[in-house]
Formats: structure tokens, sequence, C-alpha cells
């Protein structure tokens, strides 16, 4: 149960910029227990294993939406530097660079979240198509149910007729026209009597 709890705290630490899932250098520093300063000091010594692709730095239109949405404190925060972020080959590639015990449990912890994550996705992308389906083929059998109702309304409105009694306009339906005699002799008593 533990591990399905990790699972779940890390995919929460996995954002999508760039069209990327991508984690944030300083919460890999957290994950592997190294100071974020280190973990960048070990990737710009070994900068030929990652390129463009596997890390990127953020620039600061993308660290503002991340402060507005609270996936990161602020700026200041991160001591004014813009942050790094791995895509899932970048993190693979931190453990090479990063060797620990440490390192090794959560990079296999880091790698599960991304699967997970990717599945989730997937399942979301058929979820999105089956209900697109369902909706445009329901939206047709309840077009044809609208226009039901509204024929029935047309016809309802058809069969009612205005009469006039007095200083009021009545609508009675035309089913209805049998009954307004003793509809105007109550009304007379109650004028009367009333």
């Amino acid at each position: 149960m533990k591990e399905i709890t990790v699972h779940a705290e890390l995919a929460n630490q996995i954002y999508i910029l760039r069209g990327k899932k991508v984690m944030l250098d300083s919460d890999l520093a957290k994950i592997y227990g190294v100071k974020p300063i280190r973990l960048r000091e070990q990737v710009r010594r070994n900068r030929e294993r990652f390129p463009e692709d596997f890390m990127f730095q953020l620039n600061e239109e993308e660290v503002s939406v991340m402060v507005s949405h609270n996936a990161i404190p602020s700026l200041r925060h991160l001591g004014g530097f813009l942050p790094y972020v791995f895509t899932q080959e970048g993190v693979a590639m931190l453990f090479g660079v990063l060797r620990s015990a440490r390192a090794v449990q959560a990079n296999i912890a880091i790698m599960h979240a991304f699967v997970q994550l990717r599945e989730m996705l997937a399942s979301n992308s058929r979820l999105t198509a089956k209900l697109l389906s369902l909706e445009q083929k329901y939206d047709t059998q309840f077009k044809s149910v609208f226009d039901a109702i509204q024929a029935l309304t047309v016809a309802r409105d058809s069969e009612v007729k205005t009469i006039k009694n007095s200083s009021r306009n009545r609508r009675l339906c035309k089913r209805c026209m049998h009954k307004l005699p003793a509809i105007k002799d109550i009304e007379e008593d109650l004028g009367r009597g009333g």
C-alpha cells in the first residue's frame, strides 16, 4: 500500500510542459536526497548526457504559470534561478549521474510513476473518445425527442382558443369548450354571492 501512495505522490510532481511530461529539478533533488544545487552541478558536469529532449530550463512565463497554479512557491523561493525540468529519459539519465542506494530506489519509483501517468492519460483519451462517440449518438436521439416535444407543443398551441369573458381573457383548450357554460355559471354565482 505504501508503494501505491508513493506512486500517487510522485504522479502529482509530474507536469506537462511544452507537450512533455516532466519533473522539476527541486522535486527530483528531494526524492534523490540531495540539494538542488548539487543535482544541477552534476548535470552541468555531464551536460552531454542531457540533450534538450531530456532536460530543459523553464522560461519566466512558464515559471509564472507554475507559480499561479501553486506548483512552485515563487521564483525567489528557487533562489532566483529558473528551474530545470527533466523528462522520463532525463530522469533515467540522472540515475547514471547520481549513484547511491537511495537514487536506485527513487529512480524505480519515478519510472513507475511515469508509466502509471502514461497509462492513465491513455485511458483518459480512450474514455474521451468513447464519450464523444456516445455524445454524438445521443445528440441525434435527443434531437428527435426535442423535435417531437416541439411538434406536440405547436399542435397543442393550435388547439388553444382565446375566449373573451367580461374584462379578462381566458385560454381554453378546444376539447374543453363543452365545459364553458358550467364555468360561466360558476363565475356568475361567485360574482353575485361572492
